[in-house]
């Protein structure tokens, strides 16, 4: 039985479905190969194999493992043979479709009655392919074997074919053997590699397999447990999930605003500013450190890489809390969908018992983006109202369509995306939600817009209970969420929100430059229940207590129209520390900052408020601390990047003209040694001779991406550094700069 080589079956095959196979596997067309015979080269290397296996169920690898196990690397096999390999459980149908799919990769070539693959395609399935041994070319037979020596033949037989015993030592005579192992050995039956290994020869192993040589085959996909769901349950709930994503976000950021934490030495936040960010919070650790990898994965934040590196807020988060609330979403699972890093480690160990620690560089993965989409894109691909059962229904899927995707932890992996999913708002009760489908589909943008239109429109009003807690019934215009943020404290957070008001609350709008009238107005115009008189009390009081100092700088200073309080400050502890000094009855001074001043007389419990040039209250709080944003480098694909189909068509033009040109009779030869400028002029007046006469020439060259190539040209123009002539191949007129060629050579005349 004789086959064709690969480069031939490829030159076989039309433009289509060579644009199909680069598509496939990109790395066959990084950089452009020069000719067939090249393509053919790069289809049968190790790592490109490997890689496109990493893409094939287990159906599909179980029938190139039988290619295989039947010397299909070697020498050509016919479909028969094949499928007694494969058994009777395996139907024409679904053998014809993974051989297809193996002809569209170049794993397979040729037709049914000599089918070939890649000679290290071996190497991918093991030593062992299909647990099957070394093949002996002998015949054996095995009756009068015992009981014993049947089970060790049928454990070996299974896989691997190889055992470890000390009965392995010394080959013994059949009448001195003592154990199963040892009559085996003597009998032939069993190989002896070494003296503690046994190996059972391939014949033995699929004479007791019988008719299912390779083993039991999985044929089909496993069929996961599913349920229904109402899509606007799901988005409901994943809507939820995203506002709260982003009020834990705005947190984390006020409070590293304040307070950046430390970058350890080795990298990342230590544990305790992790356990410190989860109380501040209110969240468990694994929450917070996710928290923590998106901000930092957005962008928001980063490592000030200073002489005592922090973790501060970007100038970029100024512009996100600005966003609305859904933009701010986006832009977090956006992040969360390309992070190249595995957020679920942290907190775990690795082999030598390091923590894993948030932002470290050991938790970064780049295959990380790729399968967490893998995971997300499968869950999408359910048809409509139907949520996957489970994380571990979801991962027995996976595991089918791509068993050799995601290494040792892929079944971690689709939970902890699964898991990671929900938390963002992406996933929610087992789908995908509308706006996660649109991030999926079209990223950040349109995700927003699909958030926006899957939330319930704002709400213009709370209510105001007589406790003083002030409760928001779904997600608040953005204005009235400011003032609320400013006038009270969350006190729980989830459908509805639960607000806190307090002096300290009320205090802090007063700082702010509010008055009492425009609180008393908000509450009366924003509450649809009426606003208790304890809450105006409240307000009142506060007003009446507050602004009586007043404070400016000079350091700064203190001004009040009621003398006996400025006796009572000066009369009190503090003033000593804050080195306040009366410069007139009513005027207080000192070398301290203002903001500190004020900060300690209230801590002492007066209600100072800072004041302008102009008499008015201003706005002390601290603006928080920012750093510039990363100047990130593209991030390393995990894989190489699939050109456009119009690229691709064009690598095949090239290829296809590289063979032209090959194939191509030469006659009189120049080489280049070096820059034609620097050398012999003989190239030159070949090709200047052969646009005056007309003829064609081989022309070899160096492209912009440093590959070689040749092609067949019919010179027209030669000169200023340029040759431009007629490509036979490409059948368009062409330019070539004259310091890319290396050779050149007349074309043999028919």
């Amino acid at each position: 039985m004789s086959g064709i080589t690969l480069a031939d079956w490829l030159r076989a095959q039309d433009d289509t479905a060579l644009v199909a196979l680069l598509r496939a596997r990109p790395d066959l067309a990084t950089p452009p190969p020069a000719d067939m015979s090249v393509l053919a080269t790069r289809v049968g290397t190790r790592a490109s194999i490997a890689r496109a296996c990493e893409d094939l169920d287990t159906f599909t690898l179980a029938v190139l493992e039988g290619l295989v196990v039947a010397g299909a690397d070697s020498t050509p096999v016919a479909l028969a043979t094949l499928a007694a390999l494969l058994g009777p459980d395996v139907k024409p149908k679904p053998l014809r479709q993974a051989l297809t799919r193996l002809r569209s990769l170049a794993l397979l070539w040729g037709d049914d009655e000599a089918m070939s693959v890649p000679p290290v395609t071996r190497e991918a399935f093991g030593s062992y392919p299909a647990g099957l041994g070394r093949s002996t070319g002998q015949t054996y037979d095995l009756s009068g074997i015992t009981e014993g020596e049947q089970r060790v033949l049928q454990k070996l037989a299974a896989g691997p074919p190889i055992g470890d015993t000390k009965d392995a030592s010394r080959v013994v005579p059949l009448e001195k053997a003592e154990t199963p192992v040892q009559r085996l050995l003597a009998r032939g039956l069993l190989l002896r590699r070494d003296p503690g290994t046994v190996e059972l020869p391939r014949e033995i192993a699929l004479q007791l397999r019988g008719t299912r040589p390779l083993g039991p085959v999985q044929v089909a996909e496993p069929k996961p447990r599913t349920g229904a769901v109402r899509q606007e349950n799901v988005d409901a709930t994943g809507g939820g999930e995203a506002l709260e994503l982003v009020r834990h976000a705005e947190k984390l950021i006020a409070g590293w605003s304040a307070e950046p934490p430390p970058v350890l030495r080795t990298g990342g936040l230590g544990v305790r500013e992790l356990r410190k960010a989860a109380k501040d919070l209110g969240v468990d650790e694994q929450r917070a450190a996710l928290l923590i990898e998106l901000v930092v994965g957005a962008d928001l934040v980063a490592n000030t890489e200073a002489a005592e590196p922090e973790w501060v807020p970007t100038t970029k988060a100024d512009v996100w809390l600005a966003a609305t609330a859904e933009v701010r979403w986006a832009t977090l699972a956006h992040a969360w969908l390309e992070l190249p890093r595995l957020p679920a480690l942290i907190g775990r160990r690795d082999e030598k018992d390091r923590l894993f620690n948030p932002l470290a560089d050991e938790i970064r993965r780049a295959q990380a983006p790729r399968d967490r989409r893998w995971v997300l894109d499968t869950i999408a691909a359910l048809p409509a109202g139907t949520a996957i059962g489970g994380a571990a229904e979801l991962a027995g899927l996976l595991a089918w369509r791509a068993p050799r995707r995601g290494g040792r932890q892929r079944d971690e992996l689709v939970r902890w995306t699964v898991e990671e999913g929900t938390a963002v708002g992406v996933l929610a009760l087992g789908a995908v939600t509308t706006a996660g489908r649109a991030l999926l589909d079209d990223g950040a943008g349109n995700a927003a817009k699909a958030l926006a239109d899957a939330l319930p429109d704002p709400l213009d009003h709370v209510l105001v209970q007589a406790d003083l807690t002030v409760v928001a019934p779904g997600r608040l215009e953005p204005e009235l969420a400011d003032e609320m943020a400013l006038v009270a404290d969350v006190e729980s957070a989830g459908s509805a929100t639960v607000y806190r008001i307090s002096e300290g609350t009320v205090r802090r709008a007063l700082d702010s430059g509010r008055t009492a009238d425009e609180l008393h107005e908000l509450f009366k115009l924003r509450s649809r229940t009426p606003v208790p008189q304890s809450l105006t009390y409240l307000i009142d009081d506060a007003a009446r207590r507050h602004g009586r100092l007043r404070g400016g700088a000079a350091g700064s200073f203190l001004r009040c129209d009621d003398p006996v309080l400025v006796s009572e400050v000066l009369a009190h502890p503090e003033a000593t520390r804050l080195e306040l000094r009366r410069i007139a009855p009513t005027v207080v001074v000192s070398p301290l900052p203002l903001a500190e001043v004020l900060d300690g007389l209230r801590s002492a419990g007066f209600a100072p408020a800072a004041e302008g040039p102009d008499g008015q209250v201003l706005d002390l709080r601290p603006g928080g601390r920012r750093t510039t944003p990363r100047q990130r480098s593209a991030r390393k694909p995990a894989a190489p990047a699939v050109p456009a189909d119009e690229r691709l068509g064009e690598f095949v033009r090239l290829v296809r003209a590289g063979d032209r040109a090959a194939a191509t009779p030469r006659g009189e030869r120049v080489s280049v040694p070096g820059h034609l400028g620097a050398g012999p002029s003989a190239t030159l007046s070949l090709l200047q001779e052969a646009a005056r006469a007309r003829r064609s020439v081989l022309v070899g060259f160096v492209d912009s991406h440093g590959t070689a190539a040749q092609r067949v040209i019919e010179p027209h123009i030669v000169g200023g550094g340029v040759l431009e002539g007629y490509d036979h191949s490409y059948g368009e007129v062409l330019r070539f700069p004259l310091h890319r060629i290396t050779s050149a050579a007349l074309v043999d005349e028919a």
